[in-house]
């Protein structure tokens, strides 16, 4: 007859986790969120601009 395995409790392993540094030249964070929300911005205004039909 085996052994049950004993029972973990739910909580942090005890691991770290760290963001790794950005590649040289890449954009932030930050910038790639203020990127992000300006490219929405831009397609809500052209999703209200009625087209030309010239």
């Amino acid at each position: 007859m085996t052994q049950p395995l004993p029972r973990r409790a739910p909580g942090a392993s005890g691991r770290q986790y760290t963001v790794p540094d950005p590649q040289p030249g890449a954009p932030s964070r930050s910038l790639r969120l203020r990127a992000a929300g300006g490219w929405v911005k831009f397609m809500r205004r052209s999703e209200m601009q009625p087209e030309d039909g010239t």
